[in-house]
């Protein structure tokens, strides 16, 4: 099973886990701004043998167990001498509340994960 090749750790202690920023306040139907980024804290090697090859963000929404895939960068541009850095920006409106699931690929250490609930201020 795919999820068991799934890694995760907190994004301050290890490189490879994409950590996830509102740039902007959860509002249902409103524009809502995210970041997820890898090697925020520890810099994740970006080199042709060693590098992020791309970053998906999906939500789950309450009560629900279906992931929508919300945004995916692939990032293409190893060298010679041009890195494409591991970061991904999206702008999307959600009707609800959920969790926001960060997913990335590193070509040597495969696939590693981080999640953080959305809710609406009350």
């Amino acid at each position: 099973m795919l999820s068991s090749l799934v890694k995760s750790a907190d994004w301050k202690a290890e490189k490879h886990v994409p950590a996830i920023t509102l740039l902007s306040p959860f509002r249902p139907g409103e524009p809502l701004e995210a970041e997820v980024s890898v090697g925020r804290e520890i810099p994740h090697p970006n080199t042709v043998e060693h590098h992020i090859a791309w970053i998906a963000l999906y939500h789950v929404a309450e009560g629900s167990t279906l992931p929508v895939e919300l945004a995916r960068a692939e990032f293409c541009a190893h060298g010679p001498g041009i890195f494409a850095e591991p970061v991904l920006k999206a702008k999307v409106r959600l009707p609800e509340s959920g969790t926001l699931h960060a997913v990335a690929y590193c070509n040597l250490h495969g696939l590693w994960e981080s999640e953080m609930k959305i809710a609406a201020a009350m």
